[in-house]
C-alpha cells in the first residue's frame, strides 16, 4: 500500500474541516455541505476511486437509513409527551432527595440512550432535565453531567444506542439478542460507575435541598410507551427472524406519525427536519473521506498499534488505543478508521472499540457531536455550558475508571 502525502494531508484537511463545520453546525454549512463536496473531490482526483467510494456509502446507506428512522421515532416520542411525563417521574419519585434525583436521572439517560439513542438523551432529554433542576431549585450541574456521560457511556448496550454501535454490528457477526447479551456487564458497570463517581464529585451540589419538591406528574403518553416498547421487542424478534432493526422502528414511527399527522399536531416539514437528512449526508461524505485517511496510510498504523488477541490486557489496550483515536479524530470518524482494522482480529476486538469510541469521549468536547451538542443544549438553557477544561477534568476522573472496569466485565462476558 503506497502512501501519497499530498493526498493524506487534502483528505485530513477536509476531515478537520468537516467536523468543525459539524461542530459549528451553522444553518448556512451545515457540515453536509463539506464533507459532501469534499468526498467528491477526492475521487475526481483519483485519491478513491470511484467503485470504492460508491462501494464504502452503499455499506453505510443501511446504517445510516437505521439513524434517520430511530431520530423520527424519537421525535415523535418527544411530541407526544414521553420525556416530559418521565422527567416528572423521576422528580416526584425523588422527592425532596437531590440525590435521589441524581440516580433516578442516571437511570433514565441510561435507559432513554439504550432504547432511543444517544441524540435522544442529548437533544430531547438533556432540556428537560435541566428544567426540572430548575423547577426544583436545585443546581443542575450534576443531572447535566449524568444526562451528558450518560449519552456516550450507556450507548454500550444495544446496535441501535449509538451509530458507532450500528457500525460495527455487522461486522461482529453478531446477532442483535447476543450482541446485547454481551454488551449487557460493560452496559451495568459503565452507568454504576458513571453514577457513583459523579455522586462524589458533585456532593457539594448534592447537598443543597430541593427547594420545590414536584407532585403533579401529566397523564402517561400511553401510545408512546406502548409503540416505544413494542419496537424494542421488536428488535429482539427481527433479530430471530434474520430481519434488520429497521422494520420494527419505521412500524413505530409510521403508527406515530400517522397519528399526529392525523390530528395535525405535526406536518410533513416538521418530520423532515426530525429525520436531520443533512446529518445523513455528512455521514456519507465523512464515510469516503475516512476511506482516503485508510487507503493513504491509517489503517496501517492503526493495524500495527492495535494490540492482536482476545485476553484482557489485549482488550484493554484496544479499549485505550480506540478512546485517544475517538479524541483526536472524534468517535465517528474513530470508528470509521478502526472497523477495518479491528475486523482483521476478531469479535471481541470489535466489542473493545465500541467501549473505547463510546466512553473515551467524554474526556474531551470534540471526543463526540453529542459532547457538542450537549453543550449546546446546556447554554440554550440559559446556564452557563462548561469550559473545556472543567469538562475535561470531570472526565479524567470518570472515564479511565469506566473504561478499565467496562472492558473487565465485556471480558468476563465473553468468558460466559
Amino acid at each position: 500500500m503506497t502512501v501519497d502525502a499530498v493526498a493524506l494531508v487534502v483528505a485530513g484537511v477536509l476531515l478537520v474541516a468537516s467536523l468543525v463545520a459539524a461542530v459549528v453546525d451553522s444553518p448556512r454549512v451545515p457540515g453536509a455541505a463539506i464533507a459532501v463536496p469534499g468526498a467528491v473531490l477526492l475521487t475526481a482526483l483519483g485519491v478513491v476511486g470511484w467503485p470504492d467510494a460508491e462501494a464504502t456509502v452503499r455499506e453505510v446507506a443501511p446504517t445510516v437509513g437505521f439513524l434517520v428512522v430511530i431520530l423520527l421515532l424519537a421525535d415523535l416520542a418527544d411530541r407526544e409527551g414521553l420525556f416530559t411525563w418521565s422527567a416528572a417521574v423521576t422528580a416526584r419519585r425523588a422527592g425532596r432527595s437531590p440525590q435521589g434525583l441524581l440516580v433516578r436521572v442516571v437511570a433514565l439517560s441510561a435507559v432513554v440512550t439504550a432504547v432511543l439513542s444517544l441524540d435522544a438523551t442529548v437533544v430531547l432529554l438533556t432540556p428537560v432535565v435541566l428544567a426540572t433542576a430548575a423547577r426544583m431549585r436545585v443546581p443542575s450541574r450534576p443531572h447535566a453531567y449524568a444526562a451528558g456521560h450518560l449519552a456516550n457511556s450507556a450507548s454500550l448496550l444495544m446496535p441501535v444506542s449509538n451509530l458507532t454501535n450500528l457500525l460495527a454490528f455487522a461486522a461482529t457477526g453478531l446477532t442483535f439478542l447476543h450482541f446485547t447479551a454481551l454488551m449487557a456487564a460493560p452496559w451495568v458497570v459503565a452507568v454504576l460507575v458513571e453514577y457513583a463517581v459523579l455522586r462524589w464529585l458533585f456532593r457539594a451540589d448534592l447537598r443543597v435541598p430541593v427547594g420545590d419538591p414536584v407532585h403533579e406528574v401529566p397523564p402517561p403518553p400511553v401510545l408512546a410507551l406502548v409503540v416505544v416498547g413494542l419496537t424494542v421487542l421488536g428488535f429482539g424478534v427481527a433479530s430471530l427472524t434474520g430481519l434488520s432493526p429497521v422494520w420494527p422502528a419505521l412500524l413505530g414511527v409510521l403508527v406515530l406519525a400517522g397519528r399526529q399527522l392525523g390530528t395535525r399536531r405535526t406536518g410533513l416539514g416538521d418530520l423532515v427536519t426530525a429525520a436531520n437528512l443533512p446529518f445523513a449526508l455528512f455521514v456519507f461524505g465523512l464515510a469516503v473521506i475516512v476511506l482516503a485517511l485508510q487507503v493513504n496510510g491509517l489503517e496501517r498504523l492503526l493495524t500495527a498499534v492495535l494490540p492482536a488477541g482476545d485476553d484482557l490486557l489485549a482488550l484493554l489496550g484496544v479499549a485505550a488505543v480506540a478512546a485517544v483515536v475517538a479524541n483526536l479524530l472524534n468517535n465517528l470518524p474513530a470508528t470509521l478508521a478502526l472497523l477495518p482494522a479491528a475486523a482483521v482480529g476478531s469479535t471481541p476486538t470489535l466489542l473493545a472499540v465500541l467501549i473505547g469510541v463510546n466512553v473515551g469521549p467524554n474526556l474531551t468536547y470534540v471526543g463526540s457531536l453529542a459532547n457538542l451538542l450537549w453543550r449546546r443544549v446546556f447554554a440554550a438553557s440559559g446556564g452557563e455550558s462548561p469550559g473545556a477544561a472543567r469538562f475535561s477534568l470531570v472526565g479524567l476522573a470518570t472515564v479511565p475508571l469506566t473504561l478499565v472496569l467496562a472492558t473487565v466485565a465485556l471480558w468476563a462476558a465473553l468468558q460466559l
